[in-house]
């Protein structure tokens, strides 16, 4: 127990002893550089459910008219 408790004061002592971290970088020169100059076209939003058509459930078919209906020829 002594010996946790004298690793974590022995960790906060070195952690308060670190020096200041550095500044942050300039955000604005960041904001520069992804502004967007040049002959980009733009790119046109859509839909996902362009072309979707909705299905309403039918009722219960006879099996041997729907086997038929699916068979080639």
């Amino acid at each position: 127990m002594k010996t946790s408790l004298l690793a974590g004061a022995s960790a906060l002592l070195l952690g308060a002893c670190a020096m200041t971290p550095a500044a942050l970088p300039e955000t604005e020169a960041l904001n520069r550089v992804a502004a967007q100059s040049g002959p980009y076209r733009a790119l046109g939003y859509q839909s996902p459910f362009a072309g979707f058509e909705p299905h309403a459930p039918t009722g219960p078919a006879s099996w041997r008219a729907v086997n038929d209906a699916q068979t080639e020829g």
